[in-house]
């Protein structure tokens, strides 16, 4: 089964992704300091780490498959399954899928968002699906990626990858594979993001602190 959906431009939106998508950071203004969390190599690193951890774990490879959260989670997971062929020899489908539709916002904020694109190149039924996101904190956004699986069949296992976890969970989400745990503040802003140009282009993860309190200070003035 395939569906399509009308893309999205990166970096659109609203509601948990927003804060956690793979995006450049915004031009214009004064620019917050980005805090270094990972490079590329601890990234590939935790991503290797992960494939064989998946391995050792799975009763039959051959019977994985991928889900990409757009958009952090789709050069994820294509990273993983390469990782998954090198250390297995098992080719590992790899879909993607919009979760817009199924957020738990869309009326309370009665919005009409732009849609992603949804890739699945085949339907799910008896498959482990491994879920894969870049960051993952309040949980809302796996929650509605679960909801939105169910429409491409019915799935042995639903299992959820995630490079960052950042911890100020909202619903009883749960991470299968993790690359780092780190602790943040709710302000703050974890984004995974490409660093560099051409043939020198990487992914990197940087923490943005939260944005300045227009306020804050005028009662020391």
């Amino acid at each position: 089964m395939t569906s399509q959906q009308s893309a999205r431009p990166p970096g659109s939106g609203t509601g948990e992704k927003a804060s956690e998508r793979s995006a450049p950071d915004a031009g214009g203004g004064s620019q917050q300091v980005a805090r270094p969390l990972l490079d590329s190599t601890d990234i590939n690193r935790s991503l290797m780490r992960i494939a064989h951890e998946i391995i050792e774990r799975s009763e039959d490879p051959e019977n994985l498959y991928l889900v990409a959260v757009p958009n952090g989670g789709i050069p994820l997971a294509r990273q993983l399954a390469a990782n998954l062929a090198q250390v297995a020899g098992v080719d590992v489908p790899v879909g993607v899928l919009d979760t817009t539709l199924y957020r738990d916002d869309l009326i309370s904020t009665g919005s009409r968002p732009a849609l992603r694109t949804t890739e699945m190149p085949s339907a799910v039924d008896g498959c482990v699906v491994l879920l894969v996101d870049d960051v993952v904190k309040t949980g809302r956004t796996i929650r509605a990626a679960m909801d939105a699986l169910m429409d491409f069949g019915r799935p042995r296992a639903v299992q959820v990858v995630g490079l960052v976890d950042r911890g100020h969970r909202e619903l009883p989400i749960k991470l299968d594979y993790v690359g780092k745990n780190v602790p943040t503040q709710v302000g703050e802003e974890v984004r995974l993001r490409s660093a560099g140009e051409g043939d020198s282009e990487r992914l990197e993860v940087v923490v943005l602190p939260p944005p300045p309190d227009p306020g804050a200070g005028e009662g020391s003035k």
